[in-house]
């Protein structure tokens, strides 16, 4: 009979059964954002699926946004967030007056079902404030449905150090409760608006 803790006698401690969980994480990016993580000839991100163990995919097109999908053990997942948040901020370190103008705060957009976000923000908001409160990382989940899914953006920024912190935590409430119903994944540059724009192009 499994406890009630729904671990069935396997004899592993739940800090052991939590690292073999298996997490995947979507992030919406834009190109600029997509460049700085492949890097030149794929280098970077060679580097960081090396280096965290997990499986990193950035979705095809030539549209603005892209989605990076990350998947691995929740370990591994936490090492290529981080990696990513610290890429990004160099980046953005790269393009400023240098130290003295001060970190620019990185923004990382997770892509969650719209069934979790409820979780995420909790009764009158209180989950989301904690984690605010207990990370200093900005979360903002996006009111909207992203267009043709049954996902919401939600977004996280801040130094990367917080933003990790955040992200452990959004991850934690994720794999408490799973997604009710099926979920419409979103595909950037799907939308109606950018169908009539790529037609009107070809005339």
């Amino acid at each position: 009979m499994a406890s009630p803790d729904g671990a069935s006698g396997a004899g592993g401690s739940p800090e052991e059964t939590e690292l073999s969980i298996t997490l995947t994480l979507r992030m919406l990016m834009h190109g600029k954002e997509i460049g700085s993580i492949i890097g030149k000839k794929g280098e970077t991100v060679k580097r960081i699926r090396e280096q965290s163990s997990a499986r990193i995919t950035i979705s095809e097109g030539c549209c603005p946004e892209r989605i990076t999908t990350i998947t691995g053990s929740t370990d591994a997942v936490f090492r290529a967030v981080s990696m990513i948040a610290f890429k990004l901020e160099e980046d953005l370190g790269a393009g400023s007056d240098g130290p003295a103008a001060g970190r620019a705060p990185v923004t990382l957009r997770l892509v969650i079902p719209a069934s979790q976000c409820g979780s995420l923000i909790g009764k009158a908001g209180a989950k989301i404030r904690e984690i605010r409160e207990s990370t200093g990382a900005q979360v903002q989940v996006a009111g909207d449905l992203l267009p043709n899914s049954t996902e919401r953006a939600v977004t996280v920024s801040g130094v990367p150090d917080t933003i990790i912190q955040c992200v452990r935590q959004i991850c934690a409430v994720i794999l408490e409760s799973p997604p009710k119903g099926a979920t419409i994944p979103y595909h950037p540059g799907l939308s109606l608006g950018t169908i009539l724009l790529s037609a009107n192009q070809v005339r």
